[in-house]
């Protein structure tokens, strides 16, 4: 049986992701918070994040949230990124100036 992925964050915390689950998903249904959370449709940019290690499929975004560019640089959307290996990722919306904002 597949146990899924672990998923760490440069911040330290850490949670697993299930075979066909996406980051924000997984995230969620263990009741964690460590990604910021938005339209979970890959619109909106809320829980863009940064891959710096790993394999990962990246699902439809919105080319406005997340560019051709950032993508080559490893950035995505967790609401529409799904492991392929375990990963090492760096949230990049700072909740503090989210809310501030």
């Amino acid at each position: 049986m597949d146990d899924g992925f672990q998923v760490r964050l440069a911040s330290g915390e850490r949670f697993r992701v299930l075979p066909q689950e996406s980051l924000l998903g997984a995230m969620e249904r263990q009741g964690r918070h460590c990604i910021e959370v938005g339209c979970r449709g890959g619109g909106c940019g809320v829980c863009k994040i940064r891959v710096l290690e790993g394999e990962v499929h990246r699902g439809p975004t919105s080319a406005a949230r997340v560019t051709p560019e950032e993508r080559e640089q490893g950035y995505a959307l967790a609401c529409r990124t799904y492991p392929r290996s375990d990963l090492l990722i760096e949230r990049t919306v700072d909740p503090v100036r989210r809310v501030a904002g």
